[in-house]
């Protein structure tokens, strides 16, 4: 890869974590909607809440978002990732004390930090998995972001999930 293009990858890449994780570019999200404006008015009762009974809480959404943040970043470091058991934090969803959902929501703020400052590595996309792994980082954690949105509408205003108009309400 030319060093100019890596230079562009590395912008690209960044914008649109920084749009998951944090702050509107107009890549793919609506204002106010990225993963910390989304968590920052939550409480730990709404975190600890099921949208269904086959729903999992917020809180276990985050839990697998900062794991599987660790994960990626041993990845694309090239460092040995080991056993992964991906099943426990589904299994062992429960409540979340609001000290808990503090501490939850400043280690996923510290996995994002360290993964920023990764990708800001000029080694980074040098590696194999280094593009490629930032960009599964985003389109999963996107898929997070969208599951819970969509399960706090339901916390929030009742039944099974939300429906257009209140997701549109929602926005407001």
């Amino acid at each position: 890869m030319a060093p100019g293009s890596i230079e562009k990858y590395r912008k690209q890449v960044l914008e649109f974590l920084d749009e998951t994780f944090d702050s509107h570019h107009g890549i793919y999200l609506d204002k106010g909607t990225s993963l910390f404006a989304t968590l920052a008015s939550v409480s730990a009762e709404e975190a600890s809440s099921r949208a269904g009974e086959r729903n999992a809480t917020p809180a276990a959404h985050v839990r697998h978002v900062i794991l599987y943040l660790r994960v990626m970043q041993k990845d694309i470091r090239g460092e040995e990732v080991g056993e992964v058991k991906w099943r426990e934090i589904w299994e062992n969803d429960g409540p979340t004390t609001p000290a808990e959902w503090t501490k939850l929501l400043a280690e996923l703020r510290a996995e994002h930090t360290e993964l920023v400052r990764l990708m800001n590595d000029p080694a980074t996309l040098e590696r194999e998995d280094g593009l490629g792994g930032c960009m599964a980082i985003v389109a999963h954690t996107a898929y997070h972001l969208g599951a819970i949105r969509h399960g706090l509408l339901a916390i929030r205003y009742g039944g099974p999930g939300p429906t257009v108009e209140q997701g549109s309400q929602a926005k407001r």
